[in-house]
């Protein structure tokens, strides 16, 4: 699912203060007939189907536009509840029903009513309850509103993970995971010269004749899995539920700033796995004999890419 594409979240007052100007317009450029009650009657019927149409048709829009997290894809659901407030969410979904459900049932009830009236100082009456108990509605749905525009933030961050074979590039921070993405993939994720860059899981693809191979940069961890932020836990998870291929990256680079033994460790980690390659950045910025010291073979980034395909074709 492409979480980006989620739409704002419109704030209760904007969605109030559009249905209450759009039924003022349509009130004043409607030519009604019949008698002057019958006109009346018309006029403050016209303008309640306005008011409770757009706000039953916004916040069903809001509500439908955010996925029902049990038909999601395991991933997504350990995603969420990674980086949200699973009943929260959930709550707030159904304040929004509850809304919409409200406003219809105030609005039948109120045409109702006047329809049944004979004096324009009832129907005025009438009218303006409705208009209150509204605002009423409106105020109660605006924090679950809110809520849901900063749920959506957070999943606009969610990776858009496809069902391909699946490489993960995985390390400690500023290991330079993800310029080997861009590079090998073509991507052009945010790099920069600092510890945890990547907040959220970045894609690239490869393309090898007719497959596509997913390639996932995922966030930077560090060797303390008992002590891990929720933005490293969302690299474990994509190893857990995604990865076919590890590609370990490792930093030996004086400028890593990441002790050799301490990334050691978090290989170990994974080392049991099937299908782990080493890769070794940044060997520019080392001498020979540095190189030759390295315990693990350097590949250049098309053997790399050469590695990948071959370890997915027999996976």
């Amino acid at each position: 699912m492409n979480f980006e594409k989620l739409p704002p979240v419109t704030s209760s007052e904007l969605m109030i203060d559009r249905a209450f100007r759009k039924a003022r317009e349509k009130g004043i450029q409607k030519d009604l007939g019949g008698n002057w009650l019958q006109k009346i009657r018309q006029k403050e019927m016209l303008k309640l189907d306005v008011i409770k149409d757009i706000l039953c048709s916004d916040l069903q829009a809001i509500r439908l536009s955010f996925p029902v997290l049990k038909s999601l894809p395991q991933f997504y659901t350990k995603i969420v509840d990674l980086t949200l407030d699973r009943s929260l969410f959930e709550q707030a979904l159904r304040s929004i029903g509850r809304g919409e459900k409200t406003i219809s049932v105030l609005h039948r009830a109120t045409v109702r009513r006047i329809v049944r009236e004979t004096e324009r100082v009832r129907i005025s009456a009438h009218v303006s309850e409705f208009y209150g108990r509204i605002s009423s509605v409106m105020r109660e749905v605006k924090k679950p509103l809110q809520y849901l525009e900063e749920c959506r933030r957070v999943m606009r961050t969610y990776p858009d993970i496809k069902e391909l074979p699946t490489v993960c590039l995985y390390g400690f921070p500023n290991v330079g995971k993800t310029t080997i993405l861009n590079q090998l993939t073509g991507t052009k994720a945010k790099v920069a010269a600092y510890a945890f860059t990547t907040k959220s899981i970045n894609t690239g693809y490869i393309i090898n004749n007719s497959n596509t191979i997913q390639v996932l940069d995922v966030p930077g961890t560090l060797a303390r899995p008992e002590k891990m932020n929720r933005i490293e836990r969302q690299a474990e998870l994509a190893l857990q539920e995604l990865a076919d291929v590890i590609v370990y990256v490792f930093d030996p680079s004086p400028t890593g700033g990441y002790d050799w033994k301490e990334q050691e460790k978090l290989l170990h980690k994974i080392q049991e796995r099937k299908n782990v390659l080493i890769y070794v950045s940044k060997v520019d910025l080392l001498t020979e004999k540095e190189k030759k010291e390295l315990p693990f073979q350097i590949y250049t980034l098309d053997q790399l890419k050469e590695k990948i395909i071959e370890l997915i074709a027999g996976k």
